[in-house]
């Protein structure tokens, strides 16, 4: 079982990387501004299906690993360190991209709709690594199952992200003038993220060395 700490934990670092602009955002926020409110829920429904795919595909993979390699917990928990190293340099270096650009989309099918928001969550590697990266720093082998603790985990960050992007489609108009006339909290929230990211995975790794 999971405990409160860590549960804590993990959902504040499911905070800062869904309120990270990024391909689902820019896509959700597009699609309910050109579309409107509902289009983007049907959106979102595609994306919460993306992050199901992945959570499984990630829990079964990495239950499956831990148990057929010896040393491979430990192997996956320092190479998610080094990735959320690297996330933290992206958001903190200088003169880094604009994180922010709003896509003009013609008027799809709820169909069409569901499946492009299930293809661009699928086709963002960072969804993909995420998982492979996040979960293991929070998954304890003496807690119990493997496979448990990453669907509880997959499930709370789903939970999370669809949460806060349902608030993101109902408010998209609000947010993307908010965001163009407002760069400096952008770059605020960069800061606030790679801080985090930072913190976490030189945590991770202190660990390890004990």
């Amino acid at each position: 079982m999971l405990e409160t700490s860590q549960v804590i934990a993990f959902v504040l670092i499911c905070l800062a990387m869904v309120l990270t602009p990024g391909p689902n955002m820019i896509y959700l926020i597009s699609r309910s501004i050109c579309q409107g409110k509902t289009a983007g829920f049907i959106s979102l429904a595609g994306v919460a299906a993306g992050f199901v795919f992945y959570m499984l595909c990630a829990s079964l993979g990495i239950t499956a690993l831990v148990v057929a390699v010896p040393y491979a917990y430990d192997t996956i928990r320092i190479a998610g360190a080094l990735y959320l190293l690297w996330l933290a340099w992206k958001a903190l270096k200088p003169n880094a991209a604009p994180l922010f650009d709003i896509k003009n989309l013609s008027h799809d099918s709820p169909v069409k709709l569901f499946l492009m928001g299930f293809i661009t969550n699928l086709l963002n590697p960072k969804i993909a690594i995420m998982y492979l990266s996040l979960l293991p720093q929070f998954i304890h082998p003496q807690h119990g199952s493997i496979l448990f603790q990453s669907i509880q985990l997959g499930l709370i960050q789903i939970v999370v992200s669809v949460a806060v992007n349902a608030v993101i489609v109902f408010s998209a108009g609000t947010i993307a003038l908010f965001l163009q006339q407002k760069p400096i909290w952008a770059q605020l929230q960069r800061w606030l993220m790679g801080t985090v990211l930072a913190a976490l995975a030189v945590r991770i790794l202190f660990e390890q060395r004990k």
